[in-house]
């Protein structure tokens, strides 16, 4: 067993948005954590983007330049999978892909230690699935992070039949550990936030496609009507068109329920590379 005293060193899969927000936070945190990515650039401007997130909280007067360093100190990168054998708890946060993950998974299953915790920060795939390519599925548990790690408090803790009682329970520690405030919930697709977000979001395009109301107007409506900080477009916008018409094709197909059905507007705008606000162009122009 890996209780919560001996969870010292992260392995961080992935340095894009995810990794590199998921890797801040647990350096942040006393952590030591090696983030792998196999594209060089990616691996450099995760780390770059790390390092402009802690000079603007100097800047602010939030954190000290003594305390970024340190933060920084406790932070390495590689592209070297084997880099992340030493580590107690491994996080995965890479394409969401099955077959990639299962291949990483199945690898490092031979190169860490039998005690060392899986965790996927898939938004949609199950984690069993990804815990069959392991020997550890005791040891395997999902760790959802939301966008911006470093800001966003929520953690989803997806725990599948064999997950153990002290794997789900180190899981929730570390997540409290990062300042973060974890739910609970089983591996089913979409999990508790996306299984509930996304038929909401297509239905806003559903909406706009059928003429209900203008792009600014549907967003207007569920900001001062529900209390919402972003209109479900703009929030879409920020996600990426792509990564939503991903999930609700998953759940789709999952579930076969209407709601997760894209509309025809998604499907064409991401075709059109209009992906939101990582390509300049979606509901909005950015």
């Amino acid at each position: 067993m890996t209780d919560k005293k001996e969870i010292r060193k992260i392995g961080v899969l992935g340095c894009g948005l995810m990794g590199s927000g998921i890797a801040q936070v647990a350096a942040s945190n006393g952590y030591e954590v090696v983030v792998m990515e196999i594209n060089e650039e990616v691996l450099n401007k995760g780390l770059g983007r790390i390092t402009k997130n802690l000079d603007r909280m100097v800047s602010k007067g939030r954190l000290s330049d003594a305390g970024k360093d340190e933060i920084m100190g406790r932070l390495s990168g590689t592209r070297q999978l084997a880099d992340l054998a030493g580590s107690d708890m491994v996080i995965e946060a890479v394409v969401e892909n099955l077959d990639i993950k299962q291949d990483i998974w199945r690898k490092l299953d031979q190169l860490c230690p039998s005690n060392t915790i899986f965790a996927s920060n898939t938004s949609s795939l199950k984690i069993s699935l990804q815990a069959e390519a392991t020997s550890r599925g005791d040891r395997f548990v999902g760790l959802h992070f939301f966008n911006p790690v470093p800001m966003m408090k929520l953690v989803e803790v997806i725990r599948t039949d064999e997950t153990s009682d002290e794997t789900h329970a180190a899981a929730m520690d570390f997540s409290r550990a990062l300042g973060k405030d974890p739910i609970t919930c089983v591996d089913s697709t979409g999990f508790v936030v996306n299984r509930l977000l996304t038929p909401y979001l297509l239905d806003a395009v559903r909406a706009l496609e059928r003429g209900i109301a203008s792009v600014e107007d549907i967003d207007k409506a569920m900001r001062l009507g529900c209390g919402h900080p972003m209109g479900p477009l703009a929030l879409m916008d920020f996600i990426g068109l792509d990564t939503v018409l991903y999930i609700s094709n998953i759940m789709l197909e999952e579930f076969g329920e209407p709601s997760c059905a894209p509309p025809k507007l998604l499907s064409e705008m991401v075709s059109q590379g209009k992906l939101g606000k990582k390509s300049g162009q979606g509901f909005y122009s950015y």
